[in-house]
């Protein structure tokens, strides 16, 4: 699952080699902590989130196949 968000991550942004993606386990949710250059910000959130909603989205849709609950968090 954390591929899956970092592979979208870096195919939005202008640089790719500065997308990090972390993983933390909060009681029964798994979080997904995306970070990536100050440039890139806009481009990952999308106009009015569009594109961070879209990636929540496709995980949220990946992790319902594996019966788990996930949140993607950008920072």
């Amino acid at each position: 699952m954390k591929e899956l968000v970092e592979v979208i991550a870096k195919a939005l942004v202008k640089n790719p080699e500065l997308v990090h993606v972390t993983s933390q386990t909060d009681n029964s949710v798994i979080v997904y902590e995306v970070r990536v250059a100050p440039d890139d910000m806009g481009k990952i959130i999308g106009k009015q989130g569009r594109i961070a909603k879209a990636l929540r989205t496709v995980v949220k849709a990946a992790a319902t196949r594996e019966n788990k609950k996930v949140m993607v968090e950008i920072i």
